[in-house]
């Protein structure tokens, strides 16, 4: 039993379970997507979004697996209170009036908002997309 104890650690080392969070409107208005790899030899990460809109909602979504190499989630503005993630083929839309999930969008369009992803420390990260310069 004390060796168990003593390999715990070192079997938990190597998974994934973090989270990031997009920040619509301060701390009470957000997209947060979790991230959780069970065990350190699965190569597929469980995905969800947790979308808040404070006092009036706040509801998790399962976006489901994918594999540990395919972790960058594209966040697009699509209309007032509607947002679209993007990973690979994948797409899912969620409105944040009732923090709902719409039917998934046959293309994907909208204002690029930021990118999910995990670093080179299998942190998962939110960076916000490069505004464009306007035009002169």
């Amino acid at each position: 039993m004390r060796k168990f104890i003593l390999i715990a650690p070192l079997l938990l080392a190597g998974c994934v379970d973090d989270s990031a969070t997009y920040y619509i409107d301060g701390n009470q208005h957000a997209l947060t997507v979790r991230a959780v790899q069970e065990h350190f030899w699965n190569k597929d990460v469980t995905l969800d979004l947790i979308a808040t809109r404070m006092p009036d909602c706040q509801r998790r979504i399962p976006l489901g697996q994918l594999p540990m190499s395919d972790i960058e989630i594209e966040l697009f503005g699509s209309g007032e209170n509607i947002y679209t993630l993007r990973a690979g083929e994948q797409a899912w839309r969620v409105e944040l009036e009732g923090c709902n999930e719409m039917a998934a969008p046959e293309q994907v369009t909208g204002e690029p908002i930021g990118l999910f992803h995990l670093d080179e420390n299998k942190k998962l990260i939110f960076e916000k997309a490069e505004q464009e310069a306007p035009k002169t």
